[in-house]
């Protein structure tokens, strides 16, 4: 799994001219999956992202995480976040999850949020063609890559 995760004070989905989903202060997510990704992938990559300190606290460190202000989560799913550019104009995506295995896996991820953390998620819609929008808090964006050493 590869996630890409932005603090932000607000997120939107849509899917055409309807709202998906919609945060306040939290992260929006977008979430890549790759074939070999399993169960325990989706653990270390949902336990990472639920307990990282990117928040700030009074001495402006970051220091707390999105579980500890009560913060929402917007996931999306993302498989051009597994495109390779490195040859010619065009990215290739050989290596994204192929959608059964990728929907299984992005909704794995979604629910371990949800029920391990105790995190609000809201989702776009998988396969779509979705609108994004968000406030970035900071800038903070960072990638997690899911295979735990």
């Amino acid at each position: 799994m590869r996630v890409v995760v932005q603090r932000v004070s607000s997120g939107k989905v849509t899917v055409g001219s309807e709202t998906a989903g919609e945060i306040n202060r939290g992260y929006v997510l977008l979430v890549g999956v790759t074939h070999d990704d399993t169960e325990e992938d989706v653990k270390y990559t949902a336990d990472k992202i639920a307990n990282l300190r990117l928040f700030e606290d009074d001495d402006g460190k970051m220091n707390i995480s999105v579980k500890d202000i009560g913060g929402e989560i917007l996931s999306i799913s993302q498989f051009t976040l597994y495109g390779d550019s490195r040859k010619g104009r065009r990215p290739n995506f050989m290596d994204a999850g192929k959608p059964e295995h990728a929907e299984n896996i992005y909704e794995m991820f979604n629910q371990r949020l949800e029920s391990e953390h105790g995190l609000h998620v809201e989702t776009g819609r998988f396969g779509e063609m979705m609108d994004v929008s968000l406030t970035n808090d900071g800038p903070v964006t960072l990638i997690v890559e899911g295979k735990p050493s």
